[in-house]
């Protein structure tokens, strides 16, 4: 069911990446990259609103041609996708990490961790990556957090899903972390209170846009405290239940480009 009218024109679009604007096959439509050159040639803003980390951007900077800052690993970082620098970044304090790591593996068998650090990554050995990464750091965890700010902590697995122990680890991490999933076999965790919401929020302030002037789209678990600030909240049609119960609207799957039917609708 699409939501009433936005109460005032949309000035900031910001959409989710893997799920919602990128098809299955890891690619970018033509149809949805003109939309989003639609909206900023009308005069708006597209963020970016992912989990992924700053280091595989890139491959979508060049299918978009995307300009201006992204918020990347679920809030904790605000990236320049023109200058390829982080400008602003929240980092899992060592000593948390090392506390949670710890209480997991008590309580979950058989994980493996692996940390996001803005450009660069880490992983134990156990730990299996879906962007393998020529120049990661392999190495026991305490050496991960020794030699990488940790802008994001990743428990696996194997390959199994994680959607059962996921209220373990929030009770775990309680206020000392933020947890969240974007996909049933990762668990991602960042510091405390990050949240796509959060950096988005911040980002809108410093360019004086209200929440009812945002849309935002999503797919995720993930995405729902930006559905839950956002003005209009879009869910694409493959979305996990809650996402698409939260939603104001339901769009087209990624794979039919939903974004784009939506962003053509309110910048006709």
């Amino acid at each position: 069911m699409v939501h009433s009218l936005l109460v005032s024109r949309t000035a900031l679009v910001a959409t989710d990446l893997d799920g919602t604007l990128i098809r299955s096959d890891g690619t970018v439509s033509d149809r949805t990259r003109d939309a989003l050159r639609r909206v900023e040639d009308a005069g708006a803003t597209v963020v970016f609103v992912t989990g992924r980390p700053t280091r595989v951007m890139a491959d979508i900077v060049r299918q978009t041609a995307a300009t201006g800052l992204a918020i990347c690993a679920n809030g904790a970082l605000v990236y320049d996708l023109d200058t390829c620098v982080s400008v602003r970044e929240t980092i899992l304090e060592s000593a948390a990490a090392v506390k949670l790591a710890s209480a997991i593996r008590e309580m979950i068998p058989g994980v493996a961790f692996a940390v996001e650090s803005g450009l660069r990554f880490g992983r134990e050995p156990a730990f299996s990556t879906m962007w393998p990464d020529p120049e990661e750091m392999v190495a026991s965890f305490r050496e991960l957090l020794e030699c990488l700010p940790t802008a994001k902590l990743l428990v696996r697995r194997g390959g199994a899903s994680m959607v059962d122990v996921y209220g373990t680890i929030v009770e775990l991490a309680g206020t000392d972390a933020a947890v969240t999933m974007s996909s049933a076999d990762l668990i991602e965790i960042a510091g405390p209170g990050v949240s796509k919401a959060v950096a988005l929020a911040r980002l809108a302030q410093d360019l004086g846009i209200r929440p009812a002037q945002v849309v935002a789209f999503g797919d995720m678990p993930n995405d729902l405290p930006l559905f839950a600030w956002a003005g209009h909240a879009v869910a694409v049609s493959n979305a996990h239940p809650d996402v698409l119960a939260a939603a104001h609207e339901v769009t087209a799957s990624n794979d039919e480009d939903g974004v784009a039917l939506v962003l053509e609708r309110l910048f006709p």
